[in-house]
């Protein structure tokens, strides 16, 4: 049985069979307590295994780490803090751990650490946790849009074209790179790669999906994405996972109520399933904000803030009036921000959308309407034709955790903004033929997972929600 299952029995003086990693052994040389887990609960069971029934060598090789599978009959636990524990007719050694190599002592290790042993760090309390959420929001994610009768889209990892127009983006060649193929101008000759063109990882799969829900009517996609950004903040990543739903015959208001009806769902999805979990990292965060400075602390716990989410609509402001708010802040009057706001135009940055969410408005907010210069070439020019059909919305602790907007279906109006923005009209001929062949207002959003993660689990730093983190010189693992 898994110890989670083992724990919700009702039954006592059952024969149990169970199998896991040793956390801690301690006792006497009459009695030896065994705390494993194997990985179905954050909770560990204890195994009661008596000197007389045991050989003294192999209670000796029961070190923290350790896999063992132990029978025995589950009963009443005469100690405090759990209501069953296991008194051990067998135990058999399955692997044993070096008691001087094994890195994960039990005692609290750095996360910096952790993420140096990122193959065993699965078998922390943390991160296990972390974990077992994340595929919670996995399950979430599929569920919501499964019921909702949206399709899932598998779009390429291998593309030719930069959906967000940055210039970020990872290349994907077999060519011989100590001899590579010049054309009569002396450039690399693209057409003697292997998929005759000059190819990279995707940024994003929302064109691709546009292409789909404009005949499927919704569709999603959730899949890695890349981004050859060097930057190692604790909000970037290379490699990444991205959610993106486009819909067809939904216009900015439409994919502003989904996004939120979406983010709700997820979040109270993981308060009813992963209680365990959360409960842990609730405790964890307040341990680690204790040690902060009073103005670097939350205001609140991490199922509060959760629950915070589920509890209040969004606060709904267009980008005009979030620069209004913002110029007359006072950390904005006090030149407290790194980036002074000084009017229509400036680019948010995160300490601007944390203000907004976390001093002002005390709950999420979605700004809408922004500048088209700040945003992209495929978002739907409005009526002013000075802002597009854009929406971000902002969550406390993250910042920006969805972008979306209405699209462009207008054929003039994006061949006007791709030559605005210098996009090349040849590469995406594609994308401007759906714009041909039977058009129609349709908007999307997308949502990097693994902020969304970081929020549910109160984790500071994206490394440590995504099992093995690529970032700038880091891909081991």
């Amino acid at each position: 049985m898994k110890i989670k299952e083992i724990l919700l029995t009702e039954g006592v003086e059952q024969k149990i069979s169970i199998k896991g990693w040793v956390r801690t052994r301690r006792g006497s040389k009459h009695v030896s307590f065994i705390a494993i887990n194997d990985g179905s609960t954050i909770n560990n069971i204890q195994i009661v295994a008596e000197a007389t029934d045991f050989n003294e060598e192999l209670i000796k090789q029961i070190t923290t780490g350790s896999c063992i599978s132990v029978r025995g009959k589950l009963v009443a636990s005469k100690g405090s803090g759990q209501a069953v524990e296991i008194l051990a007719s067998s135990i058999d050694m399955l692997g044993a751990a070096d008691a001087d190599e094994y890195p994960l002592q039990p005692k609290k290790h750095s996360l910096e650490f952790l993420r140096e042993n990122a193959h065993l760090r699965f078998r922390t309390n943390t991160f296990s946790a972390v974990f077992r959420l994340r595929h919670a929001l996995t399950f979430a994610v599929h569920k919501f849009f499964n019921d909702k009768g949206f399709f899932n889209l598998h779009t390429p990892i291998i593309t030719g074209a930069d959906a967000e127009g940055a210039g970020e983006m990872f290349q994907v060649t077999n060519l011989d790179l100590e001899a590579l193929p010049k054309t009569e101008e002396g450039k690399i000759d693209f057409s003697a790669d292997f998929f005759g063109s000059k190819t990279n990882l995707t940024v994003s799969g929302q064109l691709e999906a546009e292409l789909g829900a404009l005949a499927l009517g919704q569709v999603y996609t959730f899949g890695p994405t890349f981004r050859a950004e060097n930057s190692n903040t604790s909000r970037h990543l290379s490699e990444f996972w991205m959610i993106e739903p486009e819909i067809a015959f939904a216009d900015l208001k439409q994919n502003i109520d989904l996004a939120e009806e979406f983010l709700k769902y997820c979040i109270q999805y993981c308060l009813d399933n992963n209680a365990d979990d959360l409960k842990f990292l609730d405790t964890r965060m307040s341990e680690e904000e204790s040690k902060l400075k009073k103005e670097e602390r939350s205001e609140m716990g991490l199922i509060e803030r959760l629950k915070i989410i589920i509890e209040n609509d969004f606060e709904r402001i267009t980008y005009r009036k979030a620069i209004d708010v913002l110029i007359n802040s006072t950390p904005n009057k006090k030149k407290k921000f790194q980036y002074p706001i000084n009017g229509f135009g400036d680019d948010l940055q995160s300490e601007h959308e944390r203000y907004l969410v976390e001093k002002k408005y005390k709950k999420p907010v979605i700004i809408t309407d922004y500048p088209k210069e700040i945003k992209a070439f495929y978002m739907r020019i409005n009526d002013d034709n000075e802002t597009v059909g854009a929406m971000d919305i902002l969550f406390p602790a993250i910042g920006e955790i969805v972008g979306g907007s209405q699209r462009e279906e207008r054929l003039d109006k994006l061949q006007e903004r791709m030559i605005e923005m210098d996009i090349d009209q040849k590469e995406l001929w594609w994308y401007l033929e759906t714009r041909k062949f039977g058009t129609c207002t349709h908007s999307g959003f997308g949502l990097g997972f693994e902020r969304l993660i970081m929020f549910v689990t109160g984790m500071k730093n994206i490394r440590d929600v995504i099992p093995f983190p690529r970032t700038p010189q880091n891909a081991e693992f």
